[in-house]
């Protein structure tokens, strides 16, 4: 896949989800995130161990369980300022004003979580074939229901129609920004090296992704149609071998 492809999907899943809070009823509206979001989540925990795990110890990098806590730790940093919309929360407002510190922190994690493509890309890593379009595939696939969250809160905010797309599209670049600086930026002369950056990105997800799926049990028994998408999810992340 070429980096032009990977750099477009990732801003059409963005604008994706804000056609989809245009057209759809309130009441969809929280259904898809929640449905989207449990099939992402199923995607992302599979790809986890199933793909980005195994690249990572495969190449005797022995300090990856301690930048998969960073990560993992980042990403609870994160969702202290952007209030846990990377998985579906779309509190109240209070005075109907979206926080810029919500908006960065979902900026920064969409960075940060673009970078490993831009890795691939730029001849920084030499894989065997699959972990770099499943990751790609989990981006898209997550993008999509957060960006409806995020979308929500612009709308029912004092914003605007126009100054939300405006934002929505700012954040649909977030993520291709990301993997453009993986492809310009040397590692090695910071001190850091592909791997480490990898692992961060498999920290954050899995937080993300365990999340998501915790959240998706209601009195402790879950859902049969979200453990269906869930399922679903895993299992066509799993067809990437």
């Amino acid at each position: 896949m070429s980096f032009l492809i990977i750099q477009v999907s990732l801003i059409l899943s963005v604008l994706l989800g804000g056609l989809m809070v245009t057209y759809l009823k309130s009441q969809q509206k929280a259904q898809t995130i929640k449905l989207t979001l449990a099939f992402s989540g199923g995607f992302l925990l599979a790809i986890i161990f199933q793909h980005l795990l195994p690249d990572l110890y495969q190449h005797d990098f022995h300090q990856a369980g301690i930048y998969i806590l960073v990560g993992f730790l980042v990403q609870l940093i994160l969702e202290y300022f952007s209030g846990g919309i990377e998985h579906g929360h779309t509190h109240s407002l209070a005075g109907n004003r979206v926080p810029m510190t919500l908006f960065v922190a979902l900026s920064i994690h969409s960075v940060i979580e673009g970078f490993p493509l831009g890795t691939a890309h730029g001849g920084h890593i030499v894989h065997e074939g699959h972990n770099h379009e499943s990751l790609f595939w989990g981006i898209v696939f997550h993008q999509v229901p957060v960006s409806i969250a995020l979308m929500s809160l612009f709308v029912n905010s004092t914003m605007g129609l126009l100054k939300s797309w405006v934002f929505l599209m700012i954040f649909a670049l977030t993520t291709p920004l990301g993997a453009i600086m993986g492809t310009q930026i040397n590692l090695e002369e910071l001190g850091l090296n592909v791997h480490i950056i990898l692992a961060v990105v498999v920290g954050m997800f899995l937080h993300i992704s365990t999340t998501i799926i915790f959240e998706t049990s209601e009195n402790h028994r879950v859902n049969l149609l979200k453990l269906i998408c869930i399922l679903f999810g895993a299992g066509l992340a799993m067809l990437f071998s």
